[in-house]
């Protein structure tokens, strides 16, 4: 937990681009694929869930069930489902609401977010 906090404390300074912590989400198998492809998603970058799909083996139109499992994600920011957007850069989908969305998408960017991350 001391070693997650600090990680994380790293991550919101700026100064950590990859975590370093054991995993163990407990999910279906099918959500748990889902989460290691977005462990293969570089910080500072963004995929569709429709390419997720394709990744997986799967047709576009499987981008709905990957959205439930990148919904159900039990440990964002280290497995940052917040880097999966819709199809032509919409900004869909985060349970914890897009505005947190775009903050992180922007902590990871070259332009620095503004405002808060909780409110």
């Amino acid at each position: 937990m001391i070693e997650a906090r600090r990680q994380l404390t790293d991550y919101f300074d700026g100064r950590r681009k990859v975590f370093q912590l054991p995993l163990a989400a407990t999910g279906t198998q099918f959500q748990r694929a889902v989460w290691a492809e977005l462990l293969n998603i570089p910080f500072g970058a963004t995929t569709t869930y429709g390419e997720i799909a394709h990744r997986l083996g799967m047709s576009p139109g499987a981008s709905r069930a990957v959205g439930m499992a990148n919904g159900a994600n039990p440990i964002g920011i280290v497995v940052p489902c917040h880097r999966v957007i819709g199809a032509k850069g919409k900004m869909i989908g985060f349970s914890g609401g897009l505005d947190r969305k775009r903050y992180l998408l922007g902590l990871e960017s070259s332009s620095p977010p503004r405002g808060a991350l909780f409110r």
